[in-house]
């Protein structure tokens, strides 16, 4: 390297006194470059270009990847993404990148499909919502909590948050479905009378209130009743009884008579 440095000191000393400011900065420029070369060091590539060896080669364009790198001869080789693969951007991939799948045991449906140029965007299923957010997207979601009995729900879960649930306190329910606890049934306030308390969970069990006056006044009723249809058949019954006898007594005094006169 000194002898280098004696030689580009040479030149310089040479040079300098014959040339204007312009051809110097240009000299400065060819020296750095061979300076660079000598120590294995190359200039950077442009930003539409990658490195391959010792060469800068053009990138290819989103939808697209390498198939052949350039040479000093050759541009890049590109060729499109096949199905079910991207590449957003301009590279030097010598391969896409896979789609992405969306997996409905991880909660997640198509809000995007893929394309040469995008990547699939996912989105939480109904019902679900998103624990593992990304621009635009979801990589993993989960089900809303669903409230249990006794409880209200306070807030609606949506794509991003989950269900909040609330207690019901004091003469109130809810079955777990409810956005706001109901009040229990007042049972004496609709004519009812109540057959099981209610709980947070469950409203009050109303039924009609029983009449014992009514009762009782059926049973005589169906007593009497009863009694006057029992007394009915005995008449009836006693009366062709008392018939059939009288009958039969007519009967023996004919047969009687007539005996009594053949014997004459």
């Amino acid at each position: 390297m000194s002898l280098l440095h004696s030689f580009e000191n040479a030149i310089f000393m040479s040079i300098v006194p014959k040339v204007d400011e312009e051809i110097m900065v240009k000299l400065v420029i060819i020296v750095l470059m061979i300076q660079l070369t000598v120590s294995g060091i190359s200039p950077a590539c442009g930003r539409a270009e990658y490195r391959i060896g010792q060469e800068c080669c053009p990138m290819c364009g989103p939808g697209y990847y390498v198939r052949r790198h350039c040479t000093e001869f050759k541009s890049t080789t590109c060729v499109p993404c096949p199905s079910s693969t991207f590449t957003d951007a301009p590279n030097g991939l010598v391969s896409c990148r896979s789609c992405t799948f969306c997996d409905s045991s991880a909660g997640l449906r198509v809000k995007r499909a893929c394309s040469s140029t995008s990547d699939t965007l996912c989105e939480p299923l109904e019902g679900h919502y998103c624990t593992d957010p990304i621009k635009d997207g979801c990589r993993g979601a989960v089900e809303h909590t669903k409230c249990s009995p006794g409880q209200y729900v306070n807030q609606t879960g949506t794509a991003s948050t989950d269900t909040v649930c609330g207690d019901c306190v004091g003469n109130t329910y809810s079955d777990g479905s409810f956005t706001s606890c109901r009040p229990h049934t007042q049972c004496e306030l609709i004519g009812f009378v109540v057959l099981r308390e209610g709980s947070s969970s469950y409203d009050t069990d109303c039924g009609q209130r029983q009449n014992t006056v009514a009762i009782v006044a059926g049973i005589i009723v169906g007593v009497a009743v009863l009694a006057a249809t029992c007394g009915a058949v005995g008449f009836i019954y006693h009366r062709r009884k008392r018939k059939r006898k009288a009958q039969q007594d007519t009967c023996l005094k004919s047969d009687t008579h007539m005996r009594g006169q053949a014997i004459l």
